[in-house]
């Protein structure tokens, strides 16, 4: 059992690796994305915080987020946790911290798809191409203007947790850019080493 961090901008690969791992380990993907739209149809008391909070158009606070990884550490996983998209800043670095500690848990890694922009863009433009040729809908964020303003939001937000887990010895930078089965050989030896 292994609780990694997925670090990296957007359209780096990190929902790809993620599900390899979900699919090859049998860990768990605890993507903020997809715990908000699951607990706002929920019904529960915390979906229903959600909900309201998602329905004014307002940023869902780091507590409940919270609240949510935590809800799902307590259902278990035999493989570990995958947390993708969370944390994003250092607050929320420290809150993952203090509550895994609370439940017992630790970090194993906090892997680092290191990539280049410029390549990416490119990447995600080819994609959006390949789509509309094939004739299927190109996603909305799948363009580069798109794409630049989330690598800026990436950056300005996220950055600082790249120093924050080198100083705690926790990263480990793999090559992005690299084929799939590359990257996944490569997260695949640090976690056996973990």
């Amino acid at each position: 059992m292994a609780n990694i961090i997925l670090l990296g901008p957007p359209a780096a690969g990190k929902g790809t690796q993620a599900k390899r791992l979900v699919d090859s380990r049998g860990m768990v993907q605890l993507s903020t994305g997809d715990m908000l739209r699951e607990a706002k149809t929920s019904g529960t008391e915390m979906g229903k915080r959600v909900a309201a909070v998602m329905d004014r158009g307002e940023l869902v606070t780091d507590e409940i987020v919270i609240g949510l990884i935590e809800e799902k550490l307590e259902q278990g996983a035999a493989g570990g946790f995958i947390f993708d998209g969370f944390p994003r800043t250092l607050k929320q670095a420290d809150a993952l911290a203090d509550l895994l500690a609370k439940k017992g848990l630790g970090l194993d890694a906090v892997i680092e798809l290191v990539v280049d922009d410029a390549a990416l863009v490119g990447r995600v433009a080819k994609r959006a191409e390949e789509a509309r040729a094939a004739g299927q809908p190109v996603r909305k964020d799948d363009t580069p203007e798109v794409l630049e303003e989330r690598l800026r939001a990436y950056y300005k937000n996220t950055a600082a947790l790249v120093g924050y887990y080198w100083a705690k010895k926790d990263l480990r930078q793999i090559d992005g850019m690299a084929d799939m089965d590359t990257v996944s050989a490569a997260i695949a030896n640090i976690l056996d080493k973990a």
